[in-house]
């Protein structure tokens, strides 16, 4: 069922609480936290525009990090506010709060136009407990209620889901934001029923975290490429040697039936042949969560089976010859999750070269979808984000909804 969106509501005057995904990567310099990627941000700027311009009154909620419920001033969002408002072009107000009478009381003071970003609304356990007084807080802000913030839509959280719930019962609009708009179409009804030649290209680390998107789109895709640490448990799934390489020895056996399927359907489906490998040795070091850090030496390419001492880190030549030609004769184009360890230049080239196969491929008709996380980071850092369709803004959003399930806060929304 299609969902109400903010192009079907008249927002004249109305106050139009609205849940966005500022959940954007900062980091502290010079004692302030600065933004590093504001894609974001900039993503729901067309929704903001469109409600200025019809004269809402903009109250606008969002999370940022894990503070656990607590107040932490690392994951304030006042640094968002003032990079919203230079990006907008327009004053952009700040609460450090997101409920209480001094919120109710500066929202009912707004006038057309004005927008306000309320404090991290995680700031508040009750949040993430989807606290139903918490959501009558909030709802206290809101003559209607629109989200933008795909990311967030597979949370029951108060700000994605109590508090449409409570406006529901008070007949209130619950409608989509323009970004969530764009997201539901594209990686809702644009892979429904995909034109055809449809390529699925498959990274990232886990064979957990994919199996059941894998599983749906075995019902849809002619062929899967598979990359990234996942195509070593297939490796061993079929029955090669794959060395130091990361891998789940517990899901070999889904691998295998993965394989099975897919030969079964008359599915191609492309393991990498060949891998840029190197040769890891632990130093001294620990890295953030207190793991070793270890050295990738010698990196080199080897084709089939992996000598003892190295890990696989990226796709080689043969296998990037081979997905990209499979790439640039497709008509629709779904990836998600990235080729090798690409945030390292000397194993980039796989993941950046199947990033210039999709875009070659646009460019001659082809609709391309990327499924959030890394793989739009991976295209961002290659510079060809704005040259595919679609970068969707959710990670775990984005492989929930591929794997049919109904998300939370779309479910929210009212149907048109």
């Amino acid at each position: 069922m299609a969902k109400l969106t903010v192009r079907d509501l008249d927002l004249h005057g109305k106050r139009v609480l609205t849940r966005v995904d500022y959940n954007v990567p900062m980091e502290e310099k010079d004692g302030q936290m600065v933004i590093n990627d504001a894609t974001r941000i900039k993503e729901t700027l067309p929704t903001l525009e469109l409600m200025v311009e019809q004269g809402a009154k903009i109250i606008l909620i969002a999370h940022l990090g894990r503070p656990d419920g607590k107040r932490e001033a690392s994951m304030s969002l006042k640094p968002v506010a003032a990079k919203l408002s230079d990006m907008l072009g327009a004053p952009v107000a700040f609460l450090d709060d997101c409920v209480g009478d001094r919120v109710e009381k500066y929202v009912n003071s707004m006038k057309p136009g004005d927008i306000v970003l309320l404090e991290n609304v995680r700031f508040y356990g009750e949040e993430e407990e989807n606290d139903p007084g918490f959501s009558e807080k909030l709802a206290k802000l809101a003559e209607i209620y629109v989200d933008d913030a795909f990311g967030a839509a597979h949370r029951a959280h108060a700000s994605t889901a109590g508090v449409a719930a409570v406006l529901s019962t008070k007949r209130a609009p619950r409608a989509a934001g323009l970004l969530m708009e764009r997201e539901l179409k594209f990686l809702g009804e644009e892979l429904e029923n995909p034109a055809k030649p449809f390529v699925v290209i498959l990274g990232g680390a886990k064979v957990s975290d994919k199996i059941k998107v894998i599983d749906r789109l075995l019902e849809k895709a002619k062929i899967i490429l598979i990359g990234g640490a996942m195509a070593y448990t297939f490796k061993l799934a079929l029955v090669m040697t794959v060395g130091k390489s990361l891998v789940e020895p517990d899901r070999v056996e889904m691998a295998k039936a993965a394989l099975e399927k897919a030969k079964a359907r008359g599915i191609q489906f492309l393991v990498p042949t060949d891998n840029v490998v190197a040769t890891p040795v632990k130093t001294d070091k620990l890295n953030k969560k207190g793991k070793p850090v270890f050295d990738l030496q010698n990196p080199k390419v080897m084709s089939g089976n992996f000598s003892a001492d190295v890990e696989g880190l990226d796709i080689g030549p043969e296998t990037v010859k081979r997905f990209s030609a499979e790439v640039l004769k497709a008509k629709t184009i779904l990836w998600n999750g990235p080729m090798g360890l690409f945030e390292d230049p000397r194993f980039a080239e796989g993941t950046f070269a199947v990033a210039k196969a999709v875009v070659e491929a646009t460019k001659t008709g082809a609709t391309s979808i990327i499924g959030g996380g890394d793989s739009v980071k991976a295209l961002n850092t290659a510079k060809l984000g704005d040259q595919v369709t679609f970068m969707s803004t959710g990670g775990g959003a984005s492989l929930e909804f591929l794997e049919g399930n109904e998300l939370p806060g779309v479910a929210a929304l009212s149907d048109k």
